[in-house]
């Protein structure tokens, strides 16, 4: 039985065109293919798709700067491309891969501790470094500071928005992070204070909600992803962008840091095709 809203359960348990003649060359091979008799349409396809890819070669040699638009056309042809490559890639289903598979046995998952505080969704949770206490935030609007073994909340905040669709724990453990339909990524100092709202800060503001955060590493940084398709690298202190992650084509729903020491390569989700 799934927990209800608002219920939390802890339980054991990451081609650039080529030069101007291979783009010709592509064109003279697309239009010989629109020769044929029932590869007229393919040809042609592949004809004009040349024709664009040369167009932004010529441009290129003569020095000429490209234009936005061309850009965005030779990169949509290069998504295309790759997608189209990896379809040929894709001769079985996931189905048909887990057939082969041993099936999992029966888990021995018991129910320890129930969290209970939340009015609505559960949006994210994050662990503490010590394992003993935990962060999580909800469609209710509350960011609630839980110490797992007693269940007791130790620091509750309620946000200036609902939809609190992320938080994180900083690796100290002594600083959380947290955000959501306000845009913006904020970071509580967690005190012996009653009050930690007191002393939020607002590191930064993305031009769409924040989806997910996570501390890479230490307290001084901040990495967040947000509707906005991009993904940043904020300074906590100073709250500057140390670095902006562009490439996404729709909303950055999830991301995550690849385990060892040097916390320097991550990996993020988005609600797209191309991942």
């Amino acid at each position: 039985m799934s927990p209800s809203p608002g219920k939390i359960t802890t339980a054991n348990s990451k081609m650039a065109s080529s030069g101007g003649a291979a783009a010709a060359s592509d064109q003279q091979s697309g239009g010989a293919g629109g020769g044929g008799g029932g590869g007229g349409g393919g040809g042609a396809a592949a004809g004009a798709a040349a024709q664009e890819t040369a167009a932004v070669a010529v441009t290129a040699s003569r020095g000429e700067e490209p234009t936005i638009e061309s850009l965005q056309q030779e990169i949509e042809q290069l998504k295309r491309r790759i997608y189209e490559e990896r379809l040929k890639l894709s001769d079985r289903t996931t189905a048909q891969v887990a057939e082969h598979l041993e099936p999992i046995q029966g888990l021995n998952i018991k129910v320890r501790r129930s969290l209970k505080g939340h009015n609505a969704k559960v949006l994210c949770l994050d662990w503490c470094s010590d394992k003993r206490h935990l962060v999580s935030s909800s469609q209710d609007g509350k960011l609630i500071v839980w110490d797992a073994f007693t269940t007791n909340k130790e620091h509750a905040v309620t946000m200036p928005t609902t939809w609190v669709m992320a938080c994180a724990y900083g690796p100290s453990g002594n600083v959380v992070a947290c955000g959501g339909l306000d845009n913006k990524v904020t970071v509580y100092p967690l005190t012996l204070d009653d009050d930690v709202s007191s002393r939020k800060r607002t590191v930064g503001t993305h031009t769409s909600y924040m989806s997910c955060c996570l501390f890479p590493g230490s307290d001084n940084q901040v990495l967040t992803g947000s509707g906005d398709a991009t993904c940043a690298l904020w300074d906590v202190e100073s709250g500057a962008v140390l670095q902006s992650f562009h490439g996404h084509s729709a909303d950055v729903m999830s991301i995550d840091l690849a385990p060892g020491p040097n916390p320097n390569t991550f990996v993020s989700g988005v609600r797209n095709k191309y991942r």
